[in-house]
């Protein structure tokens, strides 16, 4: 007879528990069933009920589940709306100061930690880069390439420092000077040829 008030850890054994904890999906977070059982927040995602069924599945085997690979597009989009809300920011936010999205890996940067971003809001077209709030460049990250950009979209990451402007940090102070025997190098040396 098992005890109700066990001190087992409780095993999720649901897709989206599935899904969030497969290596490789860090950046992702915990979409709330209730968000995603919203229709609202399904408006302009094009899916097909039983791909929302199979998200949605309670106990999800993935040995005898046929996964078609639309869970995971479907996910992916419901998670770039559900990250740009309040409660999703907060949940990214945790994520964030824990540093789970890496750091910048410029020198000046001096380990700043990043976000993830989508080159584009389309599905298919790029993989998750991070992106450094204090140089403002993109890069990708040293692991996770496999996760679609359109998870996190375009705008993530300024909306992120928009709604919590006080962990926006300061551009690097210092910037590389590229120099010859000391000396400083003249523009031009940097134009290609023609």
């Amino acid at each position: 007879m098992s005890n109700p008030q066990s001190n087992e850890p409780k095993v999720d054994a649901s897709w989206i528990g599935w899904f969030v904890g497969m290596m490789g999906n860090e950046f992702v977070c915990r979409v709330p069933i209730k968000f995603i059982k919203n229709r609202l927040n399904l408006a302009g995602l094009e899916y097909l009920e039983d791909t929302l069924n199979v998200v949605l599945e309670p106990l999800f085997d993935r040995s005898v589940a046929s996964v078609s690979g639309h869970e995971e597009k479907l996910y992916g989009m419901i998670h770039a709306n559900y990250i740009m809300t309040e409660r999703g920011v907060e949940d990214m936010r945790l994520k964030y100061e824990r540093g789970d999205f890496g750091v910048c890996p410029k020198f000046y940067c001096k380990g700043q930690k990043a976000l993830p971003v989508g080159l584009s809001d389309e599905w298919g077209h790029s993989t998750v880069k991070i992106y450094c709030p204090s140089c403002r460049d993109v890069f990708k990250p040293r692991s996770r390439p496999k996760l679609d950009g359109a998870m996190f979209g375009t705008s993530f990451p300024h909306l992120f420092f928009m709604e919590l402007p006080m962990l926006r940090p300061q551009p690097p102070v210092e910037k590389y000077v590229p120099r010859l025997h000391g000396f400083r190098l003249h523009e031009s040396a940097f134009k290609p040829l023609d």
